[in-house]
């Protein structure tokens, strides 16, 4: 059982930055895929990028590539979202999510089938 808490959430003007952060608890992570969900107004839940224990390169979604970077630091339990050029459109609620690898991360990101999910942090992207 893991406990996920993210934060870092902000009102941010278009074309700003933010780092998500999401510390996580419970077990080592050694073994551990971690991804950031969104749910924006209006829409499902979207996989926005994960990042697998193992030797995959990370998956992002479209409409973030070039824009976002995720990372792990296992050693501090703790997984980052770095958010850059945000636009309007990325305003919405971002969650952490992450569960005991056996697919790939693209397959996490594009299911949602994650085991542990976070609260929640609020973005909110507006002039």
């Amino acid at each position: 059982q893991l406990q996920l808490v993210e934060s870092g959430g902000d009102l941010v003007q278009p074309g700003g930055s933010l780092r998500l952060s999401c510390v996580i608890s419970g077990n080592t992570l050694d073994y551990t895929t971690i991804g950031w969900f969104r749910q924006v107004p209006g829409k499902e839940r979207e996989g926005v990028s994960c990042i697998s224990s193992t030797y995959y390169d990370p998956y992002y979604a479209d409409f973030v590539k070039g824009r976002f970077t995720i990372s792990r630091d296992n050693a501090k339990n703790t997984a980052y979202l770095q958010m850059d050029n945000l636009e309007p459109a990325d305003t919405g609620v971002y969650f952490c999510a992450a569960v005991d690898t056996q697919y790939g991360p693209t397959y996490y990101c594009q299911s949602g089938r994650l085991d542990w999910w976070g609260q929640g942090t609020q973005v909110t992207v507006s002039s």
